[in-house]
């Protein structure tokens, strides 16, 4: 019986699952595979975990989905459930040291959420303007 992996990422309102498994290396994201994903720069932020992995994302097939939130905000929650997925799978000390080094986010959801509205404000923070004449 094979090892699978379930995990999580939350970035904003953005949330990604994601199962790793052994398998031959396929990287897919809402069944489409990551080298297909659009726009290049959130495509390169999810490849971040795969590339410091190195060997290990050739042995395991990596099926994330995601729903929620803007392109970038999914992009992060992405890079974050392959992170957790590849330390659960591999168990290694030094990927999850190799991770927090590079960047916290990798393994640590974003805590940041949406501040709510005030009163006699149109938001969290803008207020009506007074006027005293």
């Amino acid at each position: 019986m094979s090892k699978i992996v379930n995990t999580s990422g939350k970035r904003k309102s953005a949330i990604a699952r994601a199962t790793v498994k052994s398998g031959t290396g396929r990287v897919k994201i809402n069944h489409r595979p990551i080298e297909l994903m659009e726009p290049e720069i959130a495509r390169l932020k999810m490849m971040e975990p795969l590339v410091l992995a190195r060997d290990l994302t050739r042995s395991v097939d990596i099926m994330v989905d995601v729903k929620g939130g803007g392109f970038m905000g999914q992009a992060d929650a992405v890079r974050t459930a392959i992170a957790r997925g590849l330390v659960e799978y591999s168990g290694d000390e030094e990927l999850k040291d190799r991770y927090l080094t590079y960047d916290r986010a990798l393994l640590v959801n974003d805590p940041r959420r949406h501040l709510p509205k005030k009163p006699l404000g149109r938001g969290a923070r803008k207020k009506r303007q007074k006027s005293y004449r």
